[in-house]
């Protein structure tokens, strides 16, 4: 009989913060179970196996990512909306790591798979921090790319506190940023 208060939500919630703790790699149905105080088997009765609790973990990573990027960059475009939704982004990354790295992790299982829709909405964000540039379709994609991998890079390298050379870091990533927002400025001109 399934724990009264135990359900897939609540145990995916616990074990999404359990991750930002310990991170991704280390979650074990056994650790989970402890943290809610019950027995490892108990949580078999609402998922279905590691593997199905990790997924779970990346919708639900990927549903919270996309809410606060668009959140950040609502009402903005421009070099407005690449800072706030780049700042947004690795606020995010560097406070839910583990979620992060779940969400990285995880393929989709199928076309009803909600993590496609998730996925879709976080690239919809992305889509609109670049939007007031005006680029062209083909360029757009380009952009996207660039702004993931770049963004991805310093946020992850952040988090695994890699950065130790005796230099503000938030001065580096502002620094960043207007060096994108140049760029992209100039890809729209040359248009």
């Amino acid at each position: 009989m399934p724990r009264p208060g135990l359900t897939a939500a609540s145990i995916t919630e616990a074990a999404a913060a359990l991750v930002d703790e310990i991170g991704f790699e280390q979650l074990s149905m056994g650790l989970l179970a402890e943290r809610l105080g019950v027995r490892t088997p108990s949580l078999y009765k609402h998922v279905t196996s590691q593997a199905d609790l990790a997924h779970r973990i990346a919708v639900l990573s990927m549903q919270e990512f996309a809410d606060t990027i668009r959140d950040a960059i609502q009402g903005r475009a421009g070099s407005d909306a690449l800072a706030a939704g780049s700042q947004a982004m690795r606020r995010w990354v560097l406070d839910h790591p583990g979620r992060y790295a779940a969400g990285n992790a995880a393929g989709a299982t199928g076309p009803d798979d909600p993590l496609v829709p998730a996925v879709e909405r976080v690239l919809a964000s992305w889509a609109a921090m670049v939007r007031g540039y005006e680029l062209g379709p083909g360029q757009e994609i380009h952009a996207l790319r660039m702004l993931r991998s770049v963004l991805h890079g310093f946020a992850t390298v952040e988090a695994a506190g890699g950065f130790r050379i005796d230099a503000d870091v938030d001065d580096s990533f502002t620094w960043m940023i207007n060096f994108i927002d140049q760029g992209l400025r100039a890809i729209a001109a040359a248009r």
